[in-house]
């Protein structure tokens, strides 16, 4: 920082300071600055191995803290089993009971295996529950991909998972029971570490599941799979909405304190996307030649 007759200079530019009568010729107090900007609070209760906290922020305006707090750590593998001990109600209440000494204006869960574990009628039950403990309202992000889909008037939707056979079934069933049809999927069969996932993996699995059943959108699952930066470019070359899971929970939890969510060119956060340069109107790419399921491995399959 350098100081020359009362501006002071330093990465975030220059403050000139008014003068005062102190012995070193210029007094460093900032109270004139009125104190810090007015910060509204959403409260955010994620898994134990939860990575992305930096990615969740990336959806959040300035004016935005996000308050995070994690459930106990289980010894359990990503797994259906996992989803279930992760959204148990007592975890969540006590979770939320955590978050309520800071007053956030609304609480979101930010798992969606655990959110979609319970089918529809369960993600509905943990909404509540959460909403009850702390007295505010509440999502989960599997609820928040059932609202941006409306949002969207999407009812055929291609899936991106990192996770095994058995979880992304169940999304799939999850989805369907909302009136969703899944035209495609490709999944990574991960059970560690998911935030480690490269972009260009996405983007492969992503072209791979869009490629079939000519599908309005692509959602790409798990909270711990980093998406930011790669939905403009898939939203581009696919031609059509595509979701990740923390967009949308970002997304729905300002959406319900009358905030928009952040982002460069999402067809979700802008309106003007869907229409704009890359005619996001649900258009599918253009048919591949038919192939025996054998081939496609399951549009990814385990470990593709």
């Amino acid at each position: 920082m350098s100081a020359t007759k009362g501006v002071f200079c330093g990465p975030a530019g220059c403050l000139v300071l008014p003068p005062c009568d102190c012995e070193s010729g210029y007094d460093m107090d900032v109270s004139f600055l009125g104190g810090p900007q007015p910060q509204r609070g959403v409260g955010v209760v994620a898994p134990f191995d939860f990575a992305l906290d930096r990615e969740l922020w990336r959806w959040v305006p300035d004016d935005i803290s996000l308050h995070l707090t994690r459930t106990p750590f289980v010894p359990v593998e990503v797994s259906l089993d996992l989803a279930r001990l992760v959204s148990e109600h007592e975890t969540l209440r006590e979770a939320v009971h955590a978050l309520s000494a800071v007053r956030p204006e609304i609480v979101a869960y930010a798992c969606t295996s655990g959110s979609f574990v319970g089918g529809v009628p369960g993600e509905r039950a943990m909404a509540a529950a959460m909403a009850q403990a702390g007295q505010m309202p509440a999502l989960t992000t599997s609820g928040a991909l059932l609202v941006a889909l409306r949002e969207l008037n999407v009812t055929r939707v291609a899936l991106v998972t990192p996770y095994t056979r058995s979880v992304t079934d169940a999304l799939e069933e999850y989805l369907l029971q909302a009136g969703c049809q899944v035209t495609g999927r490709s999944y990574l069969g991960l059970t560690r570490e998911i935030w480690r996932v490269p972009y260009r993996d996405v983007v492969e699995m992503a072209h791979q599941a869009a490629s079939r059943g000519a599908p309005q959108a692509l959602f790409i699952s798990c909270t711990n799979l980093p998406t930011y930066d790669v939905i403009p470019q898939l939203e581009a070359e696919l031609r059509m909405p595509v979701l990740s899971a923390n967009q949308v929970t970002m997304w729905a939890a300002l959406r319900m304190i009358g905030k928009a969510a952040v982002g460069p060119y999402q067809a979700l956060l802008d309106p003007a996307a869907r229409s704009g340069p890359v005619a996001l109107t649900g258009i599918p790419p253009a048919p591949e030649p038919e192939r025996e399921p054998e081939e496609l491995g399951e549009l990814g399959g385990e470990g593709a």
